[in-house]
């Protein structure tokens, strides 16, 4: 029974190809219009599951480049939504700057911060401005925010600018309204990561509510007078009958910022004009 099987198989596939071999030659004999309406006809019959599949098949491929491409624009659009609130920040910056430049009343160089600092390690900062634009040692260093620090060391391209947060920063420094003197300095115990400074030397009688603007006072002629510093944050600690220590949050913060201004003036003007 198997073998009557496999030979009635055998046939049918002879006679299959015998009648395929039979319509290519009459569509090769017959005129062109017939030869296409009859092949027009196979493919809307015995064909048309294969076109069926066929068409599926490059569907399915268009829809799979379509969605790379949907895929692509996305992971785009991700990345450029993550930069944005860094180049808006930028933007804002440098605006600040140069709306700094124009208030002050003294030569300025502006400066990339060329080694972003962390913002647990923001006590020297790297500048991408020099000697020959002009920089030298002891030329403050601010920000549209307010007072970043002070140029300490300069070559022809770069100088090393001290932050703030620098255990050998200090700036004379006055209340907004000039009735308070002290100097602020970081906190000794703070690591720059804590983000505060001291205002020191105010004398016990006198009192600095919380929320005072505290600024350059000029009077050692290494800042200007009025570089915003920060603002108090209240009692640090209390020397009876003596002094009292003010906590005071800087304005600037130096891990953040991308550009700065080197004021051209102190005693690095003086001694080098």
């Amino acid at each position: 029974m198997r073998s009557s099987a496999g030979r009635s198989l055998t046939r049918s596939d002879t006679l299959l190809l015998g009648i395929c071999l039979a319509l290519s030659v009459a569509l090769l004999v017959l005129p062109a219009a017939w030869a296409e309406a009859f092949a027009a006809g196979v493919r809307g019959t015995a064909l048309a599951p294969l076109v069926w599949v066929n068409r599926n098949a490059e569907e399915q491929r268009t829809s799979r480049l379509r969605l790379r491409a949907i895929a692509a624009a996305r992971d785009s659009a991700v990345l450029a939504a993550q930069s944005l609130a860094w180049l808006r920040a930028e933007n804002e910056q440098l605006r600040g700057l140069l709306g700094l430049k124009a208030r002050a009343s003294f030569p300025t160089v502006p400066a990339e911060v060329l080694h972003q600092a962390a913002a647990t390690d923001g006590r020297t900062l790297l500048l991408g401005a020099g000697s020959r634009a002009g920089v030298g040692v002891g030329h403050p260093v601010v920000s549209p925010d307010g007072l970043v620090g002070l140029v300490t060391s300069v070559d022809g391209q770069s100088s090393i600018a001290m932050t703030w947060a620098h255990p050998d920063f200090a700036v004379s420094a006055m209340t907004e309204d000039g009735g308070v003197l002290g100097i602020i300095a970081p906190a000794p115990s703070a690591s720059a990561s804590e983000a505060f400074l001291e205002l020191r030397g105010v004398p016990y009688r006198d009192t600095v509510a919380v929320g005072t603007l505290v600024l350059t006072s000029g009077l050692t002629g290494q800042y200007p007078k009025g570089i915003p510093i920060g603002r108090v944050a209240g009692v640090r600690r209390e020397e009876l009958g003596w002094e009292r220590v003010y906590r005071v949050g800087p304005l600037a913060n130096p891990g953040r910022v991308s550009h700065v201004l080197v004021y051209r003036v102190g005693r690095a003007d003086r001694s080098n004009p």
